[in-house]
């Protein structure tokens, strides 16, 4: 099976929640994919490392990173997977202690061109305000990848924003075809 089986398989197997719960958009919804059940398990880790390394470099990618919990697990497994990058983590306000920083990692420099990643995207407004910050502080963006989209408008809204390629390496359909909302 090749990593993007492998990818579902993980995220079926150990993220799907079925159940009333309540996004980061504040809707409400029957079933949550908690792709860090399954991304931070030996499989689901190896097979995304694998897919956004092979991204990161179509892209020509030299940092990849976003918005810090979303994009953790993911920038990791990048980095794991060989893409010859800098990690970075956005924050959601600059820290008011230290370097007062709100990009973390290693500097970013002027021609570096990032990658943005998100571990699920329903509206996309985090994997927006990771944009955001990156554009503010004078940033490339050459693509964003998310491990899985809920198919809930987010993904137009993303490309939109940064104005770049949005790739989802797994969508809501593969993860749970029969779910009661299906469009």
């Amino acid at each position: 099976m090749n990593a993007h089986g492998r990818l579902i398989e993980a995220l079926r197997a150990h993220a799907l929640v079925l159940g009333e719960v309540t996004l980061t958009s504040g809707l409400k919804a029957q079933y949550y994919v908690d792709a860090k059940r399954a991304i931070l398990l030996p499989a689901g880790f190896l097979a995304l490392a694998e897919l956004l390394a092979e991204r990161a470099r179509d892209w020509n990618a030299t940092a990849v990173g976003g918005m810090t919990m979303g994009a953790d697990a993911v920038t990791c497994a990048a980095l794991a997977g060989g893409a010859d990058v800098k990690g970075f983590f956005v924050r959601k306000a600059a820290k008011r202690h230290g370097l007062a920083r709100r990009i973390e990692g290693p500097l970013l420099a002027a021609e570096d061109r990032c990658l943005v990643v998100e571990d699920v995207v329903s509206t996309g407004g985090s994997t927006i305000a990771a944009i955001e910050a990156l554009q503010e502080a004078g940033h490339e963006i050459c693509g964003v990848v998310s491990v899985l989209d809920r198919l809930a408008g987010g993904g137009e809204r993303i490309a939109t924003a940064a104005a770049a390629p949005y790739v989802a390496l797994v969508t809501i359909d593969d993860v749970y075809p029969e779910r009661p909302d299906r469009r």
